[in-house]
């Protein structure tokens, strides 16, 4: 440890079957004995040696231990060699080069990943160039640092896959195993544990033929997956399932040519919601208000398809908007649902006003024009909403005022 300087730098590494270097930084002091910061201990040590030391960044994946050995200039690494040895494990200049090489690489744009979120490609080619099995919804690979992962609703439901996009910008995967509960095994192994491991999750919309790259993903840091239940393929008793929450890390679709949303699913007005928690995020998604908040949605739709415009509802490269209608020219208005009574009246406004904003955002870039519509069950009961949301370019509208939103919409 006297070989320890101010101002050297250091790799902290991780031992186990996902070893690796989980993050980087520099010494802040000279080897010494006393009390150390606790700030990077669970407990208290008390009186001990040590060296001030100060991490200036705890990687999002970390770099594998295989990725390393194959680096010809870690040959002689004495943590490669003999990882039980004493530490700290001395670098020489070349290794040193190697590990930062190596973290460059998983901090930035993977240089050997050639797709960006709404290209298209066919399966068959994209196994070819990145590796994983073309048989499966989640495809570790052998031959590059990645896990690509398939969403297709068509197919995927009959097997219990359920996957949703949420409304703020995270996306739920349904986890593989098509009967009996699913276990973190396998290809959910390999997704839980893609930071330890340094692989990159790649999601792709589509499970045959041709697919769409969705960009790449990683885990909730704070709850990384769920557990839910559905129904095994072909139906029958409901079993156990993964549900892994993922949230973008380069993500956004932006290419004009993907178009937004697919024919619209008028959802189930009978729905019988679950008991609510103290922590449900959205009125609308509890009690009376579901059932309230899916009818006047259905009754929007249905009469956007009574005046000639294509009713849609979210894909899964969208925003979770509750509805949304093109037009002619491709012209795209997308709209928040929000029902009203008096206790929430205001809370609701401020939030479907905040959402649709947000949507129509997120899509100006993949419609020659996206207007926002925030459809209410009733007339607010302070006037100065419509106000707000003319000056801010949103149409605030309720039952009975319909000419007011689908004006000059018509194809």
């Amino acid at each position: 440890m006297d070989d320890v300087a101010i101002g050297d730098d250091f790799v902290l590494w991780v031992g186990g079957p996902n070893a690796g270097v989980v993050a980087y930084g520099h010494f802040t002091g000279i080897a010494q004995y006393g009390q150390p910061d606790v700030e990077y201990w669970a407990e208290d040590p008390g009186p001990r040696h040590f060296v001030p030391l100060a991490v200036d960044n705890w990687l999002d994946l970390r770099v594998p231990k295989a990725r390393l050995a194959a680096d010809p200039r870690m040959a002689a690494a004495s943590i490669l060699r003999q990882p039980f040895a004493g530490n700290p494990h001395r670098l020489t200049e070349e290794q040193w080069q190697a590990i930062r090489d190596a973290i460059k690489a998983l901090e930035g744009e993977d240089p050997g990943w050639g797709l960006n979120p709404g290209d298209e490609i066919r399966r068959i080619d994209l196994h070819a160039r990145y590796g994983g099995s073309s048989q499966d919804g989640i495809a570790p690979s052998g031959t590059t640092d990645n896990i690509l992962i398939f969403t297709a609703a068509s197919s995927g439901h009959q097997h219990g896959y359920y996957d949703t996009w949420n409304e703020d910008g995270t996306f739920h995967y349904t986890g593989a195993g098509q009967t009996g509960d699913q276990r973190m095994i396998r290809g959910n192994k390999a997704i839980l544990e893609h930071r330890e491991a340094g692989k990159r999750l790649r999601l792709f919309d589509g499970a045959r033929g041709t697919v769409r790259y969705l960009g790449e993903w990683t885990l909730d840091s704070d709850q990384p997956f769920s557990e839910d239940e559905a129904p095994a393929t072909g139906g029958g008793d409901l079993r156990k399932v993964i549900r892994f929450h993922l949230v973008p890390v380069k993500a956004t679709i932006s290419t004009p040519e993907v178009e937004i949303g697919q024919d619209y699913v008028a959802p189930d007005e009978t729905v019988v919601p679950a008991p609510t928690t103290p922590s449900a995020p959205d009125p609308d998604l509890m009690g009376r208000n579901l059932s309230t908040h899916r009818r006047l949605q259905n009754a929007l739709a249905e009469e956007a398809q009574k005046r000639g415009l294509t009713a849609l509802s979210p894909d899964v490269s969208d925003p979770d908007f509750d509805l949304a209608w093109r037009g002619s020219e491709g012209r795209v208005t997308v709209c928040e649902v929000k029902s009203l009574t008096p206790a929430n009246e205001a809370r609701q406004l401020r939030a479907g006003l905040g959402q649709v904003l947000d949507y129509q955002d997120q899509l100006n870039d993949r419609a020659p024009a996206v207007s926002a519509v925030l459809w209410v069950e009733r007339e607010p009961t302070e006037g100065r909403w419509i106000d707000l949301c003319r000056r801010v370019g949103v149409i605030l509208a309720w039952p009975g005022r319909e000419e007011s939103v689908f004006a000059g919409a018509q194809s």
